[in-house]
C-alpha cells in the first residue's frame, strides 16, 4: 500500500507502520518501546513501537516495516524474525491534524542460547529519531500502567499504544495460558508446515480455531448485551489472526474455512443459549464442519472421473492411456488418479520432481503402490486390469514431459478471482511447455472452490522464499564433484552475507526458494470442484460472495 498524505478538510492522511520488537527473558515475554526524540515532527519524547510512513516506494506495508526497522534500530532479518501481523485500523489525532491508518506487526528477537542480556542490548542501535528505549511487560503496556523506570511514573506513549499492541499481542485478550495459547502454538504449527497442502491446512486451522474457542470465557459468553459481543469480537479476532498469521500463502483455502464456521458460530448466537451451553454447542457444530470436509476431496475425485467419462470415453474403451503430466504432490490430485483407472481408465503418468522437497517423487511412489493394488476395473466384461506407467522426470524437462501429452493436471493453493491459480513452483513453465508441445492438451485444475480467493488479494501474492539449505543440501552430496561441493560451500558462505571476507566489491550471491507461482487464467481449460466443472465466472461470482462475508464479519474489528 502506498502513503497517503493529502489534505482532505485541512487533515492530512497518513498510512503507517508500528513494529514492536518482542523477546522472552527469564520465561516472560518483554516488549521494546522507543521515546521518541525532540527531532521528529510529532508526538516528541513520547514512548511507542518503530514507526514510519509507508512510503510509494514501498510494495507492502511488510516491506516499510523492515525498511524503517533498519534505518531506525539496524536491525536486519539476520537478527529479527517476523512474530505477527496485525489488523489495520484507522483514527483521527485532532491535536495534529492527522488521521493515521496503522498497519500493526510484532518482530521477535532472534539471539543464541547462551547470549546474555547485554549481548541482546547491543543488537539494537537506534537513530536521531529516539532519545531512550527499553524493555517492557506487553500486558503492562495495554493496561497502560507500564512505567518508565523513573520517578515520572508511567510513560507517556503515542496515540493508541495499547490498541496497536493488542492488535498483535493477543495473549493479552486471550490469555497467555489459555485460549491465547493455544492460538500461538497453532499458528506456530501453520507456519513451520511445508509439506501439508491447502486443504490439509485449512483443516488444522479449523481445528485449532475450534480448540481456540473451547478454552475462551464462556461467562463472558453468556452474559447479556456486551459481554456477548466482546466474546464474539475475539472470536473473530481469533479467526482473523488464524487466516493471516498462520500460513498466508495457503490463507485462501484457511479463510474460506474459518468464514464458514463464524457463520455457523453466529447460528448458535442467534439460539440464545444460555452460558453454560454456548460454547458446548459452538464446539459441537465446529466438529460437524470438520467432519465434513472430510468428504471434499472425495467428491472432486468424482467430478474428474466424471470429466474424463466425457472427454476421453473412447480411450477408456479401447485400454488406449491417457496420457497426463502433473507435478507436486497432491492428495487431491492422486485420488482422482486413483479412482480413474477404478473407473477403467488406463494411465501414462509423467511427474516432474519438484524440487527442493522432491513431491513430485513422494507422488510418483505413492501412484506406484495405489495402481499396483487397484482392483479390476467395474465395467463389462473386464479380461484384466489396464496397463499403466509413471515416468518421472527432472524439472528442466518440462517441455519433454509435455509431448503427446492430453491433459497437464495441476493442483491450486489459491484461486484468484480472475481464475489465476497459485500452486507449487514449475506449474507454469508446466503449463507453458504443455501448450507449446502438445497444442491440443487440456490444462485442468482440481481444487475445492474453498481455495478461491476474494478479489483483490489474490494477484498480491505472499511470497514464500524459504529456507535456502533445502537448494543447497543436494548440491553437497557424495555424488557429486568436488567442483560442484566447493562452489556450493561457497554459495552457502556468501548467501545472505552481502560480501565475502569484508570487501564491499564482491558480488551478492543470494539462493532463492520460492514455493509458488501463478498460472494466468488464458493458460486453464477447465476447473474440477467439487460441484463439477466451473467457469472463470462462476469463480469470479464465488470471489465477490467471500469478499462481502469477509467485510461483514472482519471489517467492524
Amino acid at each position: 500500500m502506498t502513503s497517503t498524505a493529502t489534505p482532505t478538510d485541512n487533515w492530512t492522511k497518513r498510512s503507517v507502520v508500528s513494529s514492536f520488537i518482542m523477546k522472552t527473558e527469564h520465561g516472560s515475554p518483554r516488549v521494546a518501546l522507543f521515546q521518541r526524540s525532540d527531532r521528529v515532527s510529532t508526538y516528541q519524547h513520547h514512548w511507542g513501537p518503530i514507526s514510519g510512513t509507508i512510503s510509494r516506494s514501498d510494495p507492502t506495508p511488510l516491506a516499510a516495516a523492515w525498511r524503517e526497522m533498519a534505518e531506525e534500530t539496524t536491525l536486519t532479518p539476520a537478527s529479527l524474525s517476523l512474530l505477527r501481523q496485525g489488523k489495520p485500523f484507522t483514527f483521527r489525532d485532532a491535536s495534529v491534524r492527522r488521521e493515521w491508518t496503522i498497519f500493526p506487526f510484532l518482530f521477535q528477537l532472534k539471539h543464541e542460547p547462551h547470549e546474555h542480556q547485554q549481548e541482546q542490548q547491543k543488537q539494537i542501535q537506534t537513530d536521531w529519531e529516539h532519545e531512550a528505549w527499553a524493555w517492557h511487560d506487553p500486558d503492562a503496556v495495554i493496561r497502560g500502567d507500564a512505567s518508565t523506570g523513573s520517578n515520572s511514573g508511567n510513560l507517556r506513549g503515542v496515540p493508541r499504544l495499547a490498541e496497536s499492541l493488542r492488535r498483535v499481542w493477543f495473549e493479552n485478550d486471550l490469555g497467555p495460558a489459555g485460549a491465547g495459547k493455544i492460538l500461538a502454538e497453532g499458528l506456530d504449527v501453520l507456519g513451520r508446515d511445508h509439506e501439508s497442502g491447502a486443504r490439509q491446512l485449512a483443516g488444522v486451522a479449523l481445528q485449532v480455531f475450534r480448540d481456540v474457542v473451547a478454552r475462551m470465557d464462556g461467562s463472558a459468553a453468556g452474559a447479556e448485551g456486551e459481554g456477548v459481543q466482546d466474546w464474539w469480537a475475539k472470536v473473530r479476532f481469533a479467526a482473523w489472526h488464524l487466516w493471516k498469521n498462520g500460513r498466508e500463502s495457503m490463507g485462501a483455502a484457511i479463510l474460506s474455512a474459518l468464514l464458514a464456521a463464524l457463520a455457523r458460530v453466529e447460528q448458535v448466537m442467534q439460539q440464545k443459549t444460555d452460558r453454560g451451553t454456548l460454547c458446548e454447542k459452538v464446539r459441537s457444530e465446529l466438529n460437524a464442519q470438520i467432519a465434513e470436509r472430510q468428504d471434499s476431496a472425495t467428491r472432486i475425485s468424482q467430478a474428474f472421473v466424471a470429466y474424463l467419462e466425457k472427454t476421453f470415453a473412447s480411450k477408456r474403451a479401447s485400454h488406449e492411456p491417457i496420457c497426463i503430466l502433473t507435478l507436486s504432490e497432491s492428495s487431491t490430485i492422486r485420488q482422482g488418479l486413483r479412482d480413474a483407472t477404478e473407473a477403467g481408465f488406463a494411465l501414462d503418468l509423467r511427474i516432474l520432481e519438484s524440487r527442493p522437497l522432491y513431491e513430485g517423487v513422494s507422488l510418483g511412489g505413492s501412484l506406484t503402490t495405489d495402481l499396483t493394488t487397484t482392483a479390476a476395473p467395474t465395467i463389462e466384461p473386464p479380461p484384466k486390469p489396464p496397463p499403466h506407467s509413471i515416468t518421472i522426470y527432472t524439472d528442466a524437462s518440462a517441455a519433454l514431459a509435455s509431448s503427446n501429452i492430453d491433459l497437464l493436471v495441476l493442483g491450486a493453493d489459491r484461486i484468484a478471482a480472475s481464475g489465476a491459480v497459485s500452486n507449487k513452483t514449475g506449474s507454469l513453465p508446466a503449463a507453458l511447455s504443455a501448450k507449446h508441445a502438445s497444442p491440443t492438451a487440456q490444462v485442468v485444475v482440481l481444487g475445492e472452490s474453498d481455495k478461491i480467493a476474494p478479489p483483490g488479494r489474490a494477484e498480491d501474492h505472499v511470497v514464500e522464499d524459504n529456507d535456502a539449505s533445502q537448494v543447497s543440501r543436494a548440491w553437497r552430496a557424495e555424488y557429486n564433484s568436488q567442483r560442484v561441493r566447493d562452489a556450493a560451500s561457497t554459495t552457502i558462505h556468501q548467501d545472505g552475507q552481502g560480501s565475502r571476507n569484508g570487501d564491499s566489491r564482491a558480488v551478492k550471491l543470494a539462493i532463492r526458494n520460492i514455493f509458488f507461482e501463478w498460472v494466468p487464467a488464458s493458460l486453464v481449460d477447465t476447473y474440477v470442484m467439487e460441484s463439477g466443472e466451473w467457469t472463470t465466472e462462476e469463480i469470479a461470482q464465488h470471489s465477490a460472495e467471500l469478499e462481502a462475508e469477509e467485510k461483514r464479519l472482519f471489517g467492524s474489528l
